[in-house]
C-alpha cells in the first residue's frame, strides 16, 4: 500500500487545516473567529467536518483512511456513531461506522464531565470499482476528526473541481443532526442532485445571525449562496423581533460586499411543532432522559410574542417581508422552509427528538430543495448552467 500525505489540495469544504500531534484537523471556521469567540458549542460544531471530504482521482481498488475521532457522549442518551462515506464517480460505495477515538462523557442531570482516550480508527475500503475514478471520502458530520494517514494500492492525484460552488449556512439541521451518514445530510443530498460542490457552514446551535459568519461567507469563493435562519434564534431565545430583522439585513449586506450579484437564497425554518407558536428557550425534556430517545421542549410562553419574542411563525413572516423590502436586489430569493418540510410532513415523518429530522426526512428535504433551487427556472438553475459552460 502507498501512503499519501494528506495535503490541503486533497481536502474540500474546510476553511483551514490545523496541524496536531496526530495529523490534520479540519476546521470550518478560520482561526481568527475561533480565537475571538471561543464559545464551546460553536467550537464543537465548526470542528465537526460536515460535508468536508477528501477528493482525488485514482485507479486504486483498495483504500484505507486513518483518522482519530473526538466526540461528546451524554449519559442516558445513546447517540449513533459517525460514519465515513466513500463515493466513486458520484455513487456511494462504502459507509464505514467509526470506532474508538476520544470522547467527553457528560452527565446531563449533574453537568459532570470526564475525558476518555481511545485508539484511532481505520476506515478500510476494499473492492473499489476498477479503472480510473473520482473518489470522494466524506468525513463524519457529527464527530471531530484528525486526519492521520491515507493508504492505497495505487497513487492518488488531487482533484480540481470544475463544478459551481454552493456555499450554505444553517443550523444543526443543515449540519446534519439525526442523519445517519455524512453523504445523507440534506445539503449533501441536494448538492449531489444539483451537480455542485458543497461548502457547508451548517453549524449546530450556532446559526444566530453572527456577523463573523457573514464575514466568512463574504470572503469565501462561491457561485451560489443560501442562508437558512431562524430555529437557533428561537431555541436560544437569542433576540427579539426588533433586533432580529436589522441583524438579518446586516448579515445579507455583509455577504453582498463580497458577492454583489451572486444568487442568494434566504430560507426560513422548516416546521417544528414545539416552536411554531411558542418562543424559546428550548431545552432537553427531563422526562425523556431515561428513554431511548431524548427529546426537546420549548420553555417559553406564547404570550411573549406580544413583547417581541420570536417563534417560527413570526420569523417566517419577518423574513418574507424583509426580502420584499430588498426588492432592488434582483438576485435575492426567499424560500418558505415549510415547502421543504411542513405540518403535513410532520404527521407522516415526525421529528424523532421533536427538533431534528431523521435520515429519510433529510433525503426528502434535500430532494425538495434541489427540485426548487436547481431547476432551470430556480434561483440557482441559470447560475449553475453559466458556470458549467
Amino acid at each position: 500500500m502507498v501512503s499519501t500525505a494528506i495535503a490541503p489540495e486533497l481536502v474540500h469544504g474546510a476553511a483551514e487545516l490545523e496541524t496536531t500531534p496526530r495529523g490534520l484537523r479540519p476546521h470550518r471556521l478560520p482561526a481568527p473567529v475561533r480565537m475571538r469567540f471561543p464559545d464551546p458549542q460553536l467550537l464543537m460544531a465548526e470542528s465537526q467536518p460536515s460535508s468536508v471530504r477528501l477528493a482525488f482521482s485514482t485507479t486504486a481498488e483498495q483504500l484505507e483512511l486513518v483518522i482519530h475521532p473526538t466526540r461528546v457522549v451524554y449519559l442516558g442518551a445513546d447517540r449513533p456513531r459517525g460514519h465515513v462515506d466513500l463515493m466513486a464517480d458520484g455513487e456511494l460505495v462504502h459507509s464505514d461506522e467509526l470506532t474508538g477515538g476520544s470522547y467527553t462523557e457528560v452527565n446531563m442531570s449533574t453537568g459532570a464531565a470526564r475525558q476518555v482516550e481511545g485508539p484511532s480508527h481505520t476506515s478500510g475500503f476494499p473492492r473499489l470499482p476498477a479503472g480510473s475514478k473520482l473518489v470522494e471520502i466524506w468525513l463524519p458530520h457529527n464527530e471531530s476528526v484528525e486526519l492521520v494517514e491515507l493508504r492505497s494500492d495505487a497513487p492518488v492525484q488531487a482533484h480540481r473541481p470544475d463544478r459551481p460552488v454552493w456555499l450554505h449556512h444553517g443550523s444543526s439541521i443543515s449540519h446534519g443532526s439525526n442523519a445517519a451518514t455524512p453523504s445523507g445530510i440534506w445539503p449533501a443530498v441536494a448538492a449531489q442532485l444539483g451537480g455542485v460542490e458543497l461548502h457547508n457552514l451548517g453549524l449546530g446551535g450556532s446559526a444566530v445571525v453572527d456577523p463573523f459568519t457573514a464575514q466568512v461567507m463574504r470572503d469565501t469563493p462561491a457561485n451560489i449562496i443560501s442562508v437558512k435562519l431562524g430555529i437557533n434564534v428561537v431555541n436560544l431565545d437569542a433576540m427579539r423581533l426588533r433586533a432580529f430583522v436589522p441583524a438579518v439585513h446586516g448579515f445579507l449586506d455583509t455577504i453582498r460586499e463580497g458577492h454583489p450579484e451572486t444568487p442568494l437564497l434566504l430560507v426560513s425554518p422548516i416546521f417544528c411543532g414545539i416552536h411554531e407558536d411558542t418562543p424559546g428557550p428550548g431545552a432537553f425534556d427531563p422526562a425523556s432522559f431515561a428513554t431511548d430517545q431524548v427529546k426537546f421542549i420549548a420553555t417559553g410562553s406564547p404570550a411573549g410574542v406580544a413583547a417581541g419574542q420570536l417563534t417560527l411563525r413570526v420569523i417566517r413572516e419577518a423574513l418574507a417581508s424583509l426580502v420584499e423590502r430588498r426588492s432592488e436586489d434582483a438576485n435575492l430569493y426567499y424560500l418558505d422552509g415549510t415547502e421543504l418540510f411542513g405540518a403535513a410532513d410532520a404527521d407522516e415523518h415526525p421529528l424523532p427528538d421533536a427538533l431534528h429530522p431523521d435520515s429519510a426526512t433529510h433525503r426528502l428535504i434535500g430532494e425538495r430543495f434541489a427540485k426548487y433551487a436547481f431547476a432551470g427556472e430556480g434561483p440557482f438553475g441559470q447560475a449553475a448552467k453559466r458556470v458549467m459552460r
